[in-house]
């Protein structure tokens, strides 16, 4: 009974975690190809090499796209591991496929609009927060994010230092295109930069509460049983009136807390609560991939 519950509960994340990876792989080939190929922004990476390299080569940026990934995903699968890679795996073979689906459903001879700034917008923060999706799921969009993920791996830097550093082969667009492009893809590359690492501190944000009370049962049956987290417990003092009352200390998520809130309102409305942020919390029930 108890292997059957973990298997269902298993199967359950998975699925969780491939429609995350799936909705943020459409997220990220639609800034691509509606707003990052027509105006040739060069951000780095993979689909930015592959915007210079196709005034080059007798092949679509969307093939040489594709080529580039598998290359890289190999390596994904030597450094990373089979989970890392089998997710990268996914991703670089749907966002190829979207990206030639969209060549032949909605062809785009040139930008969508003329407004460059209100594209260069788009081109940034749609496949910078597809970006932060994929790593806060132990994944990755491919190419040049497979390398940052390894740097990661076996070094101090954070994820979004890393691409910044794997990225900047942005500089090529200076000597591919105009000058104009070549300050956008470097305006893009460094905003893409700060959008991965806010939507991931973002996406880790956890709050932390430390709960005064008289009667603790309740709060802590809530707990562990409606918010599916635990608690640790001690006996405290009162400094002034020598009360003794039971300290209550655990840590749920952004939305669990408000959660918790009202139910300490409502049942134990005479409870002293702090809440504190906490954009990293290490152990079991958590999130640490990034």
């Amino acid at each position: 009974m108890e292997q059957n519950k973990e298997n269902t509960s298993s199967v359950s994340r998975t699925l969780k975690e491939y429609f995350i990876i799936t909705v943020a792989v459409l997220i990220m080939d639609i800034g691509i190809y509606v707003f990052k190929f027509p105006n040739n922004f060069s951000f780095g990476g993979v689909s930015g090499m592959a915007v210079i390299f196709a005034k080059f080569l007798p092949f679509t940026a969307s093939v040489i796209n594709l080529v580039i990934n598998l290359v890289l995903l190999v390596v994904g699968f030597a450094f990373l591991g089979r989970n890392f890679g089998l997710k990268t795996a996914y991703v670089t073979v749907l966002s190829s496929v979207l990206l030639n689906v969209f060549e032949h459903l909605f062809p785009m001879s040139g930008p969508l609009t003329d407004q460059i700034s209100l594209e260069l917008c788009f081109a940034i923060l749609l496949p910078a927060i597809a970006a932060a999706l994929l790593f806060f799921e132990n994944a990755s969009g491919g190419g040049t994010d497979i390398i940052a993920m390894i740097i990661k791996k076996y070094s101090t830097m954070n994820i979004s230092t890393a691409l910044l550093l794997c990225d900047l082969i942005v500089v090529m667009a200076f000597f591919v295109f105009d000058t104009l492009t070549g300050l956008c893809s470097i305006l893009g590359l460094m905003a893409k930069t700060l959008v991965i690492d806010k939507v991931i501190e973002r996406m880790k944000l956890n709050k932390f509460f430390t709960i005064v009370c008289d009667y603790p049962e309740p709060i802590c049956d809530f707990i562990t049983e409606e918010l599916g987290h635990t608690a640790t417990t001690y006996h405290a003092e009162g400094a002034y009136s020598h009360t003794q009352r039971t300290v209550i200390l655990t840590v749920v998520d952004v939305n669990q807390a408000i959660l918790l809130q009202r139910f300490i309102k409502k049942n134990e409305p005479t409870a002293f609560i702090t809440v504190t942020k906490s954009s990293e919390i290490i152990g079991k029930g958590f999130s640490n991939y990034i």
